[in-house]
């Protein structure tokens, strides 16, 4: 599928580490050189607003979207050229899955990890049928990607719904596992499911 927006998510800090501001950087260049809208949640701070600033500084094309909540001042960037306020960060999430054409997690926390399960949750629930991606630079989510793993191996978590999942350790390999990504749902699953 052509992929023509992603929504990132990714942390509102830089870590300790400066090597992940650095996949961040590569993440928001690359985006710009295949014309691919980045969407994100319109933070100056982290992660993100690494991922922003180079996707803008090679001339892409950015979206923010961001709870009115918090402070203009210190956490929203007031400089893009897109930016959308929305009352809440349930809103924040539905207005980025339904405005993009593929998901992808960079490292973060509790709010990365809020909007990853989200959208993997509606993909399992077939709610979408969009690419969801970990980019597990430096083995950053292998704990997660492991625990995932014993889901399926316990009988919580069916195989084609596992494999709704994409990994990446590279950004190439990134950026080709989402334009070849065909969804592993089951269509007789989802028939018994819903109505």
């Amino acid at each position: 599928m052509k992929i023509n927006s992603i929504a990132l998510f990714c942390g509102s800090a830089e870590g300790f580490q400066p090597k992940y501001k650095e996949i961040a950087v590569n993440f928001g260049e690359r985006c710009a050189h295949d014309h691919i809208v980045l969407y994100y949640g319109g933070a100056a701070l982290g992660l993100m607003k690494a991922a922003a600033d180079a996707c803008r500084g090679k001339n892409g094309k950015v979206i923010g979207i961001a709870p009115n909540f918090f402070s203009n001042s210190t956490v929203i960037d007031t400089s893009l050229h897109e930016l959308y306020l929305v009352d809440t960060m349930s809103e924040r999430k539905q207005m980025l899955e339904r405005e993009a054409d593929a998901f992808v997690s960079l490292p973060g926390s509790y709010g990365t990890m809020d909007e990853f399960f989200e959208v993997l949750t509606d993909a399992q629930l077939g709610l979408h049928h969009k690419p969801v991606a970990i980019f597990n630079a430096f083995g950053y989510y292998n704990p997660l990607i492991e625990q995932l793993k014993i889901f399926e191996e316990e009988g919580f978590l069916r195989d084609f719904h596992f494999n709704l999942l994409i990994v990446a350790t590279s950004i190439d390999e990134l950026f080709d596992k989402l334009n070849s990504y065909e969804n592993s749902n089951d269509r007789h699953w989802l028939d018994k499911i819903k109505k």
